[in-house]
């Protein structure tokens, strides 16, 4: 129980990363609130609090931390991806990916920053997407590249009242993975290029990115703080060889 007494909010916890995050800090006894632009998910766990709501909305996410004070961990993982180059990426597509990983981030943290509790942990979910370029990802390797800047930023402008790092998840089984094997030309062999290509021989799952989040909400991580933690079962250790080759 790491987290009793601890008041969270995670962003996105519909599915995915973001709901093994909503479990795990259940599991470890913080009160947890978490949303998303739909309505509340039937399978919703018990006793977490939904709220509905698109975090690109400015005046949306000022009004809803004026209504929730006393936050000890905010959890910024709502993100959407779009597969194209920059040159095939429209407007529409700047607005979406920007608006939601980016601008969503700010705005979370901007409004959220003055109704922390002292000693509050914000943890942001960028990628190593971010530090290494993933094909036809333009918007979203950038997005994320904004998330691990602004992570520092916060960390530096606000200690020690509040601590901030990111995670930056490798590959994980979500739709967001299938989205971007969809785009080889022969996704079942780019899947098993890809997963030799991991130390831990697998792709990782969204409980891999909840542990180290419910470590960087608690109290042990109370010395942690601007930095980015990847999580990626040693994929970007390694060198361009293929290890399932040799």
């Amino acid at each position: 129980m790491r987290l009793a007494g601890k008041k969270a909010l995670v962003t996105g916890g519909r599915q995915g990363i973001g709901r093994g995050i909503v479990e795990a800090f259940l599991a470890e006894g913080a009160s947890v609130m978490t949303c998303g632009r739909g309505p509340k998910p039937d399978d919703l766990p018990d006793g977490v609090t939904w709220n509905m709501l698109d975090v690109s909305d400015t005046a949306a996410v000022q009004a809803l931390a004026e209504a929730t004070k006393g936050v000890d961990v905010l959890v910024n993982n709502a993100g959407v991806q779009v597969e194209k180059t920059v040159v095939d990426s429209s407007d529409s597509d700047w607005d979406l990916v920007m608006g939601a990983n980016a601008k969503g981030v700010f705005n979370m943290c901007r409004a959220f920053i003055p109704v922390m509790n002292k000693g509050g942990s914000i943890i942001n979910i960028g990628s190593i997407s971010g530090k290494v370029a993933d094909p036809s990802m333009a918007l979203y390797n950038a997005s994320k590249a904004f998330v691990h800047g602004l992570t520092r930023s916060i960390a530096v402008d606000h200690g020690p009242d509040i601590r901030c790092n990111a995670i930056c998840p490798g590959w994980i089984e979500t739709g967001m993975l299938e989205a971007g094997f969809d785009l080889a030309n022969d996704p079942a062999h780019a899947r098993q290029d890809a997963l030799s290509r991991h130390a831990t021989r697998r792709f990782g799952k969204p409980e891999d990115i909840a542990a180290m989040a419910v470590w960087l909400a608690s109290d042990e991580a109370s010395f942690a703080t601007g930095q980015l933690f990847t999580v990626d079962g040693g994929m970007t250790a390694a060198s361009p060889i293929n290890p399932g080759l040799m």
